[in-house]
């Protein structure tokens, strides 16, 4: 009896291009995969069917729906400006420092990720609020944060923290801290480093996450009703609309949801467009792109 192939018994690789890509996933993967897929997609056809069509327009066009949308893409784009002068530093030191309790700083900085957000915002509320831990301070300085548009803006900051901080730093422990040795071995400061290195390899990454959290700042509600209530066009944003309307109108607040989610989908897009699957082209599949070793000119 011939012996049997043991390279029909195994899973085939092909090569595209230079790349090796592994083509063994069980059938029974892709099944369980569609079931996945159906389950976020039959939700949105169903609310896509169950859209007003012919007032559409005139729904996502009245003043209360254009005054949301306009207030939660300013809060929106606040918040992510802040969630980038907060949470680049605090990746760099989660990813390239080491020191006692990292752990439990990373683990404090993801919190928001599995809080429930009505949670945070009683949080928020209980140290920015007038009786808070920070409100009377607050107070003495005639600042007033809670149930006002700054308060939207700290609302999705917390939310959406998490978001930028995990995309940046996985994608400075994927890039590794070679290219930023070779910079310093060469004279350059860390400032330098950080400006002219480590910012410029890892740029993918840190759009990718800077615009994740614009997406999840705007569809925040728990934390944003808590904290910063629902005024008409100081704090009432489109996730909050589509809540009030829901009881009045269902149409409005279907059309409005309908509207959210495009928005949504554009900003997931954008994140995502032009990455490749990993591994298909070396480093550039990591949002890389290698070059040869920076000369003393050029870094310092």
């Amino acid at each position: 009896m011939p012996a049997m192939d043991r390279t029909t018994t195994r899973p085939r690789a092909k090569r595209a291009g230079k790349a090796l890509t592994y083509t063994g996933i069980p059938a029974w993967i892709y099944a369980v995969a569609a079931a996945g897929g159906l389950l976020v997609l039959l939700p949105l056809l169903a609310m896509v069917a169950r859209v007003n069509w012919p007032r559409f327009i005139p729904l996502v066009t009245s003043e209360s729906s254009l005054t949301a949308l306009g207030l939660s893409l300013r809060t929106s784009a606040a918040s992510t400006a802040l969630c980038l002068v907060l949470g680049v530093p605090l990746a760099l030191v989660l990813a390239r420092a080491s020191f006692p309790g990292q752990r439990v700083l990373r683990s404090l900085v993801l919190l928001p990720l599995v809080l429930p957000p009505v949670v945070g915002g009683i949080a928020l509320l209980y140290t920015f609020g007038r009786q808070g831990l920070l409100g009377r301070t607050l107070d003495v300085l005639g600042l007033q944060i809670a149930f006002s548009t700054t308060a939207v803006v700290l609302a999705q900051t917390f939310v959406a923290l998490p978001f930028l901080v995990v995309s940046l730093e996985g994608a400075l422990r994927t890039a590794g801290p070679r290219y930023e040795a070779v910079a310093a071995s060469l004279g350059a400061r860390p400032g330098t480093v950080l400006r002219r290195v480590t910012l410029p390899l890892v740029l993918p990454g840190l759009a990718s996450g800077a615009v994740l959290s614009f997406a999840r700042g705007l569809g925040e509600f728990g934390a944003t009703l808590t904290f910063a209530g629902s005024l008409q066009g100081v704090t009432r944003t489109l996730p909050l609309e589509i809540y009030l309307q829901r009881e009045t109108d269902a149409d409005a607040a279907v059309a409005l949801s309908l509207v959210l989610v495009a928005v949504a989908l554009s900003v997931v897009a954008l994140a995502y467009r032009g990455t490749r699957p990993a591994g298909s082209e070396g480093a550039a599949g990591r949002g890389i792109t290698t070059a040869p070793a920076p000369s003393r000119r050029g870094v310092l």
